[in-house]
């Protein structure tokens, strides 16, 4: 499974997003753009990320480009994986 696919299952999960999820694509703003995705999202976020792919991310790691759309959250993910 692709990471990018992985990413859309965690939100999927966190904003609770049902079949609206399958919408998402690279270029889907998050961060502002949606209504269910507030500071209190981006911890789930990191947290359901850690535990996904068995990685840690740092409170300096966590910016507002990396959550400003779908495709910027999994090019991080990305590039956590290899690092």
């Amino acid at each position: 499974m692709s990471t990018l696919v992985r990413v859309k299952q965690i939100l999927r999960v966190a904003l609770q997003l049902g079949g609206r999820a399958d919408a998402l694509t690279d270029d889907s703003p998050l961060l502002g753009a949606m209504p269910e995705f507030d500071s209190m999202t981006v911890v789930t976020v990191v947290g359901l990320i850690e535990d996904e792919f068995g990685l840690t991310v740092a409170d300096d790691e966590i910016s507002a480009e990396t959550f400003a759309t779908v495709g910027s959250l999994t090019q991080f993910v990305a590039g956590k994986l290899g690092s």
